[in-house]
This record gives C-alpha cells, structure tokens and sequence, in this order.
C-alpha cells in the first residue's frame, strides 16, 4: 500500500512538472479526478447546477494560467478549492443575488424560513452526477453527513447567508478542512474565520428542519415504494390518493414561480387547481435521483408522444412525502440520465 501511494505521489509530481512546462494533456490528467467534487462546492456555494458547471470552468482556466506559481505548499487539491471558492464568492458578489419573499398558498399557515420557494435560481443536482464524488471523504473535522450536505434544504438553506459565512461553512463543516487551511484559502484571519463560523452554524440551524427529519429513516425499498405508490396516483389524477402519501406538514414550491403550499389541503387544493388547467394532458413518471434524494421526471403528452417536461425532487420521511420541489427547463432537465421522449 505504501509503494502504491508513493507511485501515485510521484506520477501527480512529474505531471504537475509537465504541466507547469505547458504540457496541456498533463494539465488535464493531473485535474480531472477533482472536476466533480469542484463543481459540487460550487454548487453548494452558489445554489444553481448551470452556474456551478461554469465556474468549475472559469476555475480550471484559473488553474492553468496561474499553474506556474504554484510552489505545493498547500496540496493541489487544496489550491484547486482555493480558486473555485474564491471564483464563487467573485460571482456572489457581481450577481448580488439575495432569496425573496414569496406569496403564500391560501391556508397554508406560517411561512418557514427553509423554503426553497424563496431561491429564485435553486435548480437540483442530478445523483448521476455525483457518482464519483463519493471517493472524496470530508476530514474529521466536518459535521454534516455527505447525504445531508447535498439536499435541497441544506443548499437552499445557504443561499440564506452571507457569501463569505457560506464559504467557510461549507470549507469548514462540509468539506473538513481546518481553520488555518480556510483563512489561507480566503486571505483572512483564523480569527475571522472562526468568527464567520460561528455565525453561519447559528443562521443555517435556524433555517434547517430539525436534524432527524433531514435524512430519511426510510430503507431504499421502501423510499422507492412509497415514490412510485405517489407517482400511480399522479399518473390515474388521483388527488386525493397523492394527498394521502402526504406528511400533515408536507410542502410544495415550483422554483422559480413564487408557489409555496403547505399542508395537505391547501397542497390538495393547489393540485387539483393545476389538474384543471392542464386536463385532458395526461404524464407519465420516470425515477431517477437528485440531491440525494427520490425524484421523478415527468412527461406530457404531445401528439403520440411523451416528451419530458420537469423533474419533481422529493423529500421522504417515515410518515410519507413532505416535500415536493417541481423545477423545469430542458436545459436542466439534459443533465439526467432519462430519455428526452418515451
């Protein structure tokens, strides 16, 4: 095991020579094993998969002009994040995007915090591109779960905060790195980070549903039955049946239109408002995953065909579904592995 990792030391070292030199290919053999695990912290910086995927190339191109003054005093790895966090905060900062209150579904009761309704630009991350992130393990020091440090409630829950509390954040408790490490990363004081810390764990606590309902209970057998027992329902336009897989509290939002119902008769209400307009097209569900989290791409109907149309991503617990986020846009929709007709 020893002589492996020595062999893998020395084969990144010589790349990293060639690349320094120029050498384009070498560059690229030396980066691509961190390209996804960059664009999923982009992600959870900046709330969209569009965004997130052009940093990841705004930071690669970042890498290779400035790969020459890398001296290794930190990992490549750890220069890499660098320039990705510092490309997000940039883009934070040039955006000045802030979540916006949203009008409420009619009976639906307070408003929480936590809704994803009020980020604008949230879009799902597909699970087919997070395959290969795994192999990245946070460091000890990290408090959140990989699961639960990519559901749509923990990133919607970020965009909440400043840029600078949610890079740490995310560096810090997500990503495992110390404090030392970030306020080099950041150009700051270990004070500083610890203050912004501090902080954002506070703010992001708030905002969060208690921590035993954000990781579901629920083996994969059963999520998958109880999600495919939902999309029968929606398939025969059996409202009530949906309405009775339903947590008492369960919400639904449709990013970016400024829907948000709670409960299972304003959400009742709202589904059978939206099964008006939208008869005599019939849908069909296919499965597929995002966020880590049981999702179901839609189709409607067009002339003989079934063309996809959304992604519902799902929020599972042991009393049924209590959450469902509706996004569209075939451009986001491409980026799942299921067909574009059935």
């Amino acid at each position: 095991m020893h002589e492996l990792s020595w062999q893998r030391e020395r084969l990144e070292h010589n790349r990293l020579a060639r690349a320094q030199r120029g050498d384009e290919d070498a560059f690229a053999q030396l980066t691509a094993p961190y390209h996804r695990e960059l664009q999923v912290h982009c992600y959870r910086i900046v709330g969209s998969l569009q965004d997130a995927e052009d940093l990841l190339q705004e930071t690669m191109l970042a890498a290779w002009r400035g790969l020459e003054h890398f001296e290794g005093r930190s990992s490549l790895r750890a220069w890499l994040y660098t320039i990705a966090t510092n490309r997000c905060l940039n883009a934070l900062r040039d955006g000045a995007r802030r979540p916006q209150p949203v009008v409420i579904g009619a009976g639906a009761g307070p408003h929480p915090p936590e809704s994803v309704a009020e980020i604008p630009w949230l879009q799902p991350y597909p699970d087919v591109l997070l395959e290969r992130v795994a192999d990245a393990a946070p460091g000890p020091a990290a408090r959140y779960e990989a699961k639960e440090a990519i559901a749509l409630a923990f990133v919607s829950g970020l965009q909440h905060l400043a840029p600078r509390q949610r890079a740490v954040l995310v560096l810090r408790d997500v990503l495992g790195f110390h404090a030392d490490e970030v306020a080099e990363m950041l150009g700051a004081s270990e004070a500083s980070v610890n203050s912004a810390l501090q902080r954002a764990r506070a703010a992001l606590e708030r905002r969060l549903p208690p921590r035993r309902e954000r990781v579901s209970v629920l083996g994969p057998g059963a999520q998958a039955d109880l999600v495919s027992r939902f999309a029968e329902a929606f398939e025969r336009d059996d409202v009530d049946a949906v309405v009775a897989l339903l947590t008492q509290d369960a919400v639904v939002s449709m990013p970016p239109e400024p829907e948000w119902h709670q409960g299972r008769e304003a959400v009742g209400r709202f589904l059978r408002a939206r099964q008006l307009r939208r008869l005599p097209q019939r849908w069909r569900f296919v499965p597929t995953a995002a966020n880590g989290q049981p999702a179901l791409v839609y189709y409607l109907t067009d002339g003989d065909a079934w063309v996809r149309a959304g992604v519902f991503v799902t929020g599972v617990r042991a009393d049924g579904i209590d959450s469902i986020t509706r996004f569209g846009g075939e451009d986001l929709l491409a980026r799942f592995d299921v067909p574009e007709r059935l």
